[in-house]
């Protein structure tokens, strides 16, 4: 069976709105993501990679895959912007995506930031006959890497010398997958998280 059309519109939910990324978006993603600990473990290339400012708002542009694949702006009850993620590699026929450049501003980092925002993503492509969601992090990222087995995500192993890093060294990247067998659990857990608060 093929995957169904997927649209690129406004996921909210759970106090987060998931916006499709338009160049109005990016003084907010430079304000909440041009940081140094934002790159520190991994995203945008790693630590070598950081920018903030101008230098940001003129490399981000370059990174996210605009053009080709579903970029969200992620904002608050408030529409204050407090990062992205990104639905990509869609394969209908093979009903395989990947969620993945996902960056928040370090003051939601260990919120229900992360949990809902996967909750709208991940209901977004398994209800549109989506089979299998790959996420990924560095190997080297320990807290992204936590944060998707948090999520009930499966390890499946390691892609070596998967993407060059900001200071030329190849990154090796943990992959994980949700498939839809394991999505009524996955759904489950993520709604308790957030109902705990």
């Amino acid at each position: 069976m093929v995957a169904r059309d997927l649209p690129y519109a406004v996921l909210e939910g759970h106090g987060v709105r998931l916006e499709p990324y338009t160049p109005a978006h990016l003084p907010g993603l430079t304000a909440a993501l041009g940081r140094p600990e934002v790159f520190a473990g991994g995203w945008g290339g790693g630590p070598a990679g950081a920018r903030s400012g101008e230098d940001f708002a003129a490399w981000l542009p370059t990174y996210l895959p605009v053009g080709r694949a579903h970029v969200y702006v992620v904002t608050d009850a408030e529409r204050a912007v407090i990062g992205t993620s990104t639905i990509l590699d869609l394969s209908p026929a093979a009903e395989s995506a990947h969620v993945g450049y996902t960056a928040y501003a370090p003051q939601v980092w260990a919120t229900r930031v992360n949990p809902a925002c996967k909750l709208l993503l991940l209901g977004h492509l398994f209800d549109h006959g989506y089979g299998r969601v790959k996420l990924q992090a560095d190997v080297l990222n320990a807290r992204s890497r936590a944060g998707i087995e948090k999520l009930g995500a499966q390890f499946e192993g390691i892609a070596r010398r998967d993407a060059q890093r900001a200071d030329g060294s190849w990154r090796d990247a943990a992959v994980y997958s949700i498939v839809v067998d394991e999505w009524p659990d996955v759904r489950a857990g993520l709604e308790r998280r957030l109902a705990a608060g």
